[in-house]
């Protein structure tokens, strides 16, 4: 069991502890409150130490929490992992209190400015203060202010022309305190002496990073917590530094951030960990792993202390696996045909996500040196992992049952071999048997999925943007049997045969309607008011309000069947089926 010290402490007793050592360590975000969060922080404080602005008496013994403190112990540091804005804020506002009190001579302020020299700076074995040492340093990676930060504490100027945050926030309490005591004098030294003396924090020291940041995503359910991609940071922000390419390193960082934050909208986990997953499956395949457990993402990242991420190939890697995604989820047609950008289309609506580790592991392992994939070669793998997903979404349902046939076909991949799952491939008569019994209902994934597929294996079908919300759409109308109960097998309302795919905003407005009166929506049509309303892009729906009036159970069968037919045609032609 992992140890833990939780000891409930003041301000005081935690700042002059000659034990304090505090370091905000280089995989935190960079400093982020602004002059709201001080205003609340100042509010809060103030009224708990001036109670009814000075006409009721202040009780000594009352307290006022602050919050936690999440820490391990780390070469002598103590590693702060979760409040760090509230520390970084505190001592700000400790610093900007020294600063006013400047030369007073009055006991009650020269035992406050003392107190308050202790809680910033490290003392002496005759604790006495070394203004040379604070008790608090930043080695944040991408803040590029933190020097701001500590000059600010160590001297209590700012410069001109400093901008940043820190420089912001104490700039505010020095406003803050320029006003209190304008209005408040006689309480001036008692204020900064009750955050002291009476504001509690908790300090949780854990012994080690891993505990330390599982407690933090515990407590915090307000700000960010750390990301694995926090922890890489670091790791990279090391390795830049020791070549001295640390600023060029931050630089490619943030762009590299901003971009996955576009591309990337993982259910969870953040954009930069997504990334890090698809670029693991790469990594792990050409470490011939073919097993079907796979490590969470930090845990297969530190082997080896990290040394993954102590080699520049693979930062530059993970650059141009954003760049591919990228466009990918900007439909390029300068890096793909048409003709991919259909089949990566169908892949969106895949029933997981195995696809995009599997696309990542091809992509990297098949690139030229400009980044691109040869054409015909990339067509026939797309095609194959579309018709092997779906299948195995049928029969094996579930993604952790897809882990094995995939992963070992990954390392195929990266040691150059063609991926042909010749040991998992589909008996057809089986394989009719187990789609013919399968529900198909709306909340299977699988289900438009291959409403998807079926719409482009029409080449009139148009390219839709990715953005582009589609819906399922029942051609006869669900609600016209409980009316007219004129389908023999209700089950075919909800086959595939019934099912298409239709944009939301026409989906809204044709979904109850009988077919002869869905036909206006599928083409558009201008209402009463002469606006125009656009009809589907959905080709085949379209095509049915041409040549049909009416959809009945007989065409729900034959479309089943023309759909079935198809798709085992496909699996055929990409030697899915066994001969």
């Amino acid at each position: 069991m992992a140890n833990i010290i939780v000891d409930q402490k003041t301000i005081k007793d935690l700042f002059q502890d000659k034990k304090a050592d505090f370091l905000i360590p280089d995989y935190q975000r960079p400093y982020a409150w602004g002059e709201t969060e001080c205003q609340t922080l100042w509010d809060d404080i103030f009224s708990f130490a001036i109670p009814d602005e000075g006409r009721t008496e202040f009780d000594s013994n009352s307290e006022y929490f602050l919050g936690p403190i999440v820490t391990y112990k780390n070469e002598g540091h103590t590693e702060v992992i979760d409040g760090q804005q509230r520390l970084t804020t505190l001592m700000l506002m400790l610093r900007a209190f020294y600063a006013k009190f400047g030369h007073m001579q009055d006991k009650a302020s020269i035992s406050t400015k003392q107190n308050i020299e202790k809680c910033l700076w490290k003392t002496d074995e005759f604790g006495e203060p070394n203004m040379q040492y604070l008790k608090i340093d930043s080695e944040v990676a991408t803040d590029n202010d933190k020097e701001e930060f500590l000059e600010i504490l160590r001297t209590g100027i700012i410069k001109k022309g400093q901008k940043s945050r820190y420089a912001q926030n104490y700039q505010f309490f020095q406003n803050c305190i320029d006003t209190f005591l304008g209005r408040y004098p006689t309480y001036f030294a008692y204020l900064p002496t009750r955050i002291m003396n009476n504001c509690i924090l908790l300090p949780i020291e854990a012994e080690s990073q891993d505990t330390a940041l599982r407690i933090f995503s515990t407590l915090n359910d307000r700000g960010k917590p750390l990301s694995d991609a926090d922890i890489f940071k670091a790791q990279f922000y090391k390795y830049y530094s020791s070549i001295g390419e640390k600023d060029h390193f931050i630089k490619r960082w943030k762009e590299l951030e901003e971009l996955c934050e576009k591309i990337f909208h993982p259910i969870t986990g953040t954009p930069m960990d997504e990334l890090f997953t698809r670029y693991m499956y790469f990594a792990r395949a050409k470490m011939g792993i073919k097993s079907s457990t796979t490590d969470a993402l930090r845990k297969f990242y530190e082997k080896d202390k990290y040394s993954l991420l102590r080699q520049e190939e693979t930062f530059e890697d993970l650059i141009v696996l954003a760049d591919f995604w990228n466009d990918v989820s900007n439909q390029d047609k300068d890096r793909f045909s048409a003709s991919i950008l259909r089949k990566l289309f169908v892949l969106n609506y895949a029933p997981n996500s195995m696809w995009t580790y599997f696309v990542s592991v091809y992509f990297m392992q098949n690139r030229d040196k400009d980044g691109l994939l040869e054409e015909n070669e990339f067509a026939e793998f797309l095609d194959k992992i579309t018709g092997f997903i779906w299948t195995y979404a049928v029969t094996n349902p579930g993604v952790n049952a897809l882990r094995t046939p995939v992963y070992a076909e990954m390392v195929n991949i990266v040691n150059g071999l063609p991926v042909t799952f010749s040991d998992y491939r589909f008996d057809v008569e089986k394989l009719r048997s187990i789609f013919d019994n399968f529900s198909f209902n709306n909340a299977r994934p699988i289900t438009k999925a291959m409403l998807t597929w079926w719409a482009f294996t029409d080449e009139h079908q148009k390219l839709l943007p990715l953005e582009c919300i589609l819906e399922i759409e029942h051609i006869y109308a669900r609600n016209r049997q409980d009316t007219e109960h004129s389908l023999t097998n209700s089950a075919n309302l909800e086959s595939l045969g019934n099912k298409a795919l239709l944009e939301k905003r026409i989906n809204i407005r044709a979904s109850d309607y009988k077919f002869v009166d869905k036909k206006k929506y599928y083409n558009g049509f201008i209402n009463g008011r002469g606006q125009k309303k656009e009809g589907t892009q959905i080709y085949e729906l379209t095509e049915l309000s041409k040549t049909n009036d009416d959809f009945t159970e007989t065409d729900i069968i034959e479309r089943s069947d023309r759909i079935m037919n198809r798709f085992i045609l496909f699996l055929q032609q990409n030697s899915l089926i066994t001969m």
